[in-house]
């Protein structure tokens, strides 16, 4: 008979709630959180074994270890409105289980990393420097402002105009704004450090040679883009590769329907609210989003991407919707390029 175990995980602990496939709850267990303990606990239970967790702090680790010992393991995504009523550890773990059994988990986290496991944590390395590298440009900027002093450019960060900028704060700010700029220095080297060995890292994979000659992704965003989505095959459509990205628009209305005279049901003329869908992944929207800028402002007039771009506003599109509309043609042309593995050829492009 089948199991299926929910698994609430916790810094030092996990609860974990086993229920069989008519829904009675078989067993209750408190684990360390540890791979042993909770190795050791899954081999007692009889195969076929299905599990269930939350995304998470240890999510990732979790489907990592205990992935091979059980047939069926899923990642529920946290997203919604939060459950009101009794709540405790064993009631999470038997809600994963149930929720599993009866096929109730509405979003599933992609856990699997498959070659670009390195490459992942190298990816993640680089967006932390930058990060960081970002809100100490911000404090300083902040402290200039809240003395009054507009910064204007990237002057006020440059090692070569420090003095100049530093003598127009009073002395009793000075020593702040020195220590700011030594973490910016400090940051900024190890920003750099971390771009090369993310770019090093994705050179040994074959794919991203041929997903870099696509217009606007150049090597940084490939070697972002390639952890995240891991295997093209993951979509089954283009439009599904755009909900990930949160590029897919769609539209909400209410109260659709209003009585006729005659007593019959008519659509009702109300106002529907188009906008793109809240649930993606961030950074991979930053990248599509960040590729289509580059093909606006850098692409040459016979690439066909920016002539499209030339031929939507000539057409009344706003700029904000026809730049939309070129990161979902960079979003579908890597995919595609993806799955067939060849390098971006503009004559086989379509705008449609």
């Amino acid at each position: 008979m089948d199991r299926y175990i929910g698994l609430d995980a916790h810094a030092s602990s996990c609860t974990v709630g086993v229920v069989g496939p008519s829904g009675r709850r078989l067993q209750s267990q408190v684990l360390e959180t540890n791979a042993r303990s909770l190795i050791s606990f899954l081999k007692t239970i009889p195969k076929p074994r299905h599990l269930c967790l939350e995304e998470g702090t240890q999510a990732g680790w979790l489907y990592e270890v205990l992935a091979p010992h059980v047939q069926e393991i899923v990642v529920a995504g946290v997203g919604g409105q939060k459950d009101h009523g009794p709540k405790s550890d064993k009631r999470d773990g038997f809600g994963l289980a149930e929720k599993l059994r009866i096929g109730a988990i509405k979003t599933r986290v992609y856990k699997g990393l498959g070659e670009f496991r390195v490459l992942r944590e190298l990816s993640r390395a680089h967006g932390m420097m930058v990060s960081d590298l970002i809100r100490t440009k911000n404090r300083i900027k902040s402290l200039y402002r809240s003395r009054g002093i507009a910064t204007g450019g990237k002057e006020v960060y440059s090692p070569a105009a420090r003095e100049k900028w530093l003598k127009k704060l009073p002395a009793s700010v000075r020593p702040l704004a020195g220590i700011l700029y030594q973490e910016l220095d400090a940051i900024g080297e190890l920003q750099g450090e971390a771009e090369q060995e993310m770019l090093s890292g994705a050179r040994t994979h074959r794919i991203y040679r041929i997903l870099k000659t696509c217009p606007g992704m150049g090597p940084i965003r490939v070697a972002q883009m390639l952890p995240i989505v891991v295997t093209p095959y993951r979509f089954s459509n283009k439009r599904a590769f755009w909900a990930y990205a949160g590029l897919a628009v769609v539209t909400r209305s209410s109260s659709d329907w209003t009585r006729a005279p005659d007593g019959s049901w008519e659509r009702a003329p109300v106002q529907w609210t188009r906008g793109l869908n809240r649930n993606y992944n961030r950074v991979l929207k930053q990248i599509f989003k960040g590729a289509a800028t580059t093909v606006i402002q850098r692409a040459r007039q016979e690439e066909p991407l920016y002539r499209h771009y030339q031929q939507l506003l000539d057409g009344g599109t706003k700029p904000n919707l026809a730049k939309l509309t070129i990161a979902r043609q960079i979003a579908s042309i890597t995919l595609s390029m993806w799955r067939s593995k060849e390098e971006y050829n503009p004559a086989k492009l379509t705008t449609k």
